[in-house]
């Protein structure tokens, strides 16, 4: 067993052979913003969620849902910025929860968070490997298992991860910037031509908002911005946390937000506002909307750049989560509700190189059980792993919210009632409707049946409970380390 030892200061740090901090003052604003914006993959969202979304959902008022899902984020974000400039830590929703719900609080929060992180990124090494590998079927004639192209990938997210957080930021940017000029192409395109119908502000009218089941889709569009509140988790690496976070925080929301709410509202004149959800319904992928759209309006070249931008994009998003996993990892090793040598960094690059490894060898494992299983890395292993990730940050906003009135409740730190108050209990009251409407229908988002959708569903409390006890161990054991728990490490 690890022994559990205090925190560090820099002189002890120096002393000891394994280092245990973050390479301090690397990623700007700009850094921060291009790893969130990666983590959201918003090519693979509007070209694989959406269809799906729009089909079970209220079909041209998609863009709508995006705004209204964007608006009540906005709200969870005035709290969530303002809290980052008090609390600057790796730990991201669990530092946070600990500083103003308790140390017991900020475990089940932490151990929630890495259970997301984790199993979003198994469920996206089922999509990527899907179709990367349907990629090298249909333009090579090559037959390659899905797990083959998942290994690969695994393989070089891991050096990725290894390595200086800056060069993961470098390698994203490219990937990021291609796929949104990429869409943004067939877009004006789409404009231009004047769509099936000519252009048309259907999309938003009331009538489109109520059709089909709003609900549904607005559940598609809360999945689409996950990866969002990632900001938090770099502010040990940022150049000037309470400056860079709340910045890149805004500027992922308001970037990816009015990316897909724009580019639904293109692809929906692209089909026509009255035969979108038809058209999606007759594909026997529905996630070829996207391609179908491309052929019509600009030609095989970009369809296929489109389909080599779709895998980036998945893997941007493999990149970009296995970071923020391994910074929980790290924390929670670091703060001893985990093995203490998960908190160590590497002596050169200053990344948490024990975690990226570890999460590694889980994803190794999980993509190895799926294959062996012979389940559908699309159907089973994105559907299922990525919704229970969507899950996962639905629980985590909501205590963040509350954590965040209760922290700012003695010091209000200079913040008015408004942004530390009003609109983190109105966006602890939305995302609560939310999280009962995708509890509810967690079985039409991922298509099992109802005992294996609750079964999921369990395994969110069982993280909870099982981040709840390690604190109280914890706090039996080395009391003086669980009282600082969350504390700032900037």
């Amino acid at each position: 067993m690890e022994t559990l030892t205090p925190a560090m200061t820099p002189a002890q740090e120096t002393r000891h052979p394994h280092a245990t901090s973050l390479r301090r003052g690397t990623l700007s604003a700009g850094f921060i913003t291009l790893l969130v914006i990666s983590a959201a993959s918003p090519l693979s969202v509007v070209a694989g969620g959406f269809p799906i979304g729009m089909m079970l959902g209220n079909g041209a008022g998609t863009p709508v849902l995006v705004l209204v899902a964007l608006g009540l984020l906005l709200m969870f974000a005035t709290g969530y910025t303002a809290m980052a400039t008090c609390v600057t830590s790796a730990g991201g929703f669990y530092a946070m929860v600990a500083r103003g719900l308790g140390g017991r609080a900020g475990g089940a929060a932490a151990m929630v968070a890495v259970f997301g992180y984790v199993t979003l990124q198994f469920g996206l090494y089922g999509l990527l490997g899907a179709v990367a590998s349907e990629a090298l079927q249909a333009q090579f004639g090559l037959a390659v298992p899905w797990w083959a192209c998942a290994f690969a990938a695994m393989a070089s997210v891991a050096v990725f991860g290894y390595r200086q957080i800056d060069f993961s930021a470098r390698v994203l940017a490219v990937f990021v910037v291609a796929e949104y000029l990429a869409v943004l192409a067939l877009d004006v395109l789409i404009l231009s031509k004047g769509g099936a119908n000519g252009i048309d502000a259907h999309s938003f009218s009331p009538e489109a908002f109520t059709s089909g089941n709003p609900f549904i889709g607005l559940l598609f569009c809360f999945a689409a911005f996950i990866g969002f509140e990632a900001t938090t988790i770099y502010s040990e690496e940022a150049k000037d946390p309470k400056r860079s976070i709340p910045i890149a925080t805004y500027a992922a929301l308001l970037l990816v937000g009015g990316f897909y709410s724009f580019s639904l509202w293109c692809l929906v004149l692209g089909a026509g506002s009255d035969r979108v959800v038809t058209t999606i319904a007759a594909l026997a992928d529905p996630t070829n909307l996207l391609y179908l759209l491309s052929d019509t309006y600009a030609g095989h070249g970009l369809t296929v750049l489109l389909r080599l931008m779709f895998i980036a994009s998945i893997y941007a998003g493999l990149i970009a989560f296995h970071n923020s996993s391994a910074r929980y990892f790290y924390a929670m090793g670091r703060e001893g509700l985990m093995p203490a040598r998960l908190g160590w960094t590497h002596a050169r690059h200053r990344s948490p190189h024990v975690a990226s490894v570890l999460q590694t060898v889980l994803s190794a494992v999980a993509v190895g059980l799926f294959a062996l299983l012979g389940a559908d890395p699309v159907l089973t292993q994105f559907a299922w792993l990525s919704n229970l990730a969507t899950l996962c940050l639905l629980v985590l906003m909501i205590a963040t919210a509350v954590a965040v009135v209760r922290f700012f409740r003695a010091d209000s730190h200079g913040y008015g009632r408004l942004r530390i108050r009003v609109l983190p209990l109105l966006a602890c009251a939305g995302l609560l409707v939310v999280l009962v409407l995708a509890v509810g229908n967690f079985h039409v988002l991922t298509g099992a049946s109802r005992g294996i959708s609750a079964a999921l569903v369990v395994t969110v409390l069982l993280a909870a409970a099982a981040g709840w006890l390690a604190a109280s161990r914890l706090a039996r054991r080395d009391p003086q380390r669980f009282a600082a728990l969350g504390q700032d490490r900037g």
